[in-house]
């Protein structure tokens, strides 16, 4: 289930065009998450990432993930069209190949307060570790299953935000986060942060279906904020990171 990526020294696993389902640091690697303080346009955050990564003495190759912020969710055509306007950045830094992309992403939509445009909040990429400790970032995922149909025909109770709607929607994305970290050969008892994307009020089932299952390990960060695709209402991801920094 997950593939090699040679020259970002980390593997990961395939998904669709925009981003993999997520990225694990080879052996004698780490994962070092980079947030920065304001949001930051894309272009700008593309070129201060690539600025950091080459200073820290590796490769544009070793960007592994990235967290973005949209201005609002898209539709099923606009979210394509930003899709591929997004991966042209990776092509140029020869991580992404016209068919298979190695980074693993989150994109989700501040209901409050959010940016003019699609921006970064943080990026993720591998560098020498400092310690054998494994690393790991799963991307972000939500209420809808794999496969082929739209958006509509795979989302979990479309349109049901009613609190059975939720528990289920909550149920089935945790569920998808274990799957993608048992990919690597992890679980919850790992992780060192775990976000939540939302604005419906899912603490009535996160006892069950979060700290019950060990979720909550190192705490829940909720995040105000919607998936990118309408219609879409829960999202999760989360990671194993032992270096992180704010600039």
């Amino acid at each position: 289930m997950t593939r090699d990526f040679a020259a970002g020294n980390y593997r990961f696993i395939p998904a669709v065009f925009q981003y993999s389902s997520g990225a694990a640091a080879h052996a004698g690697f780490e994962i070092e998450r980079v947030r920065f303080d304001r949001l930051t346009p894309l272009a700008e955050g593309f070129a201060e990432a690539a600025d950091y990564i080459k200073a820290a003495g590796r490769p544009l190759t070793a960007f592994c993930a990235c967290e973005l912020r949209s201005p609002a969710a898209f539709t099923e055509q606009a979210f394509f069209e930003f899709n591929q306007h997004y991966v042209k950045t990776l092509a140029a830094w020869g991580i992404y190949d016209g068919t298979t992309n190695p980074v693993a992403r989150s994109n989700v939509c501040p209901e409050i307060d959010p940016p003019s445009e699609p921006s970064f909040f943080a990026f993720s990429f591998t560098r020498a570790a400092m310690s054998v400790s494994p690393s790991f970032v799963v991307a972000g995922g939500a209420e809808a299953r794999g496969g082929a149909g739209s958006y509509p025909e795979r989302i979990v109770r479309y349109r049901d935000t009613s609190p059975d709607g939720m528990k289920e929607k909550v149920r089935f994305t945790t569920r998808e986060m274990e799957s993608r970290m048992e990919a690597f050969g992890f679980g919850w008892q790992d992780t060192t942060a775990v976000q939540a994307y939302t604005v419906h009020d899912f603490h009535a089932v996160a006892a069950e279906e979060l700290v019950r299952r060990g979720a909550s390990r190192s705490g829940l960060t909720w995040h105000f904020a919607r998936p990118p695709v309408i219609d879409l209402e829960y999202e999760m991801d989360c990671r194993r990171v032992l270096r992180e920094v704010v600039i």
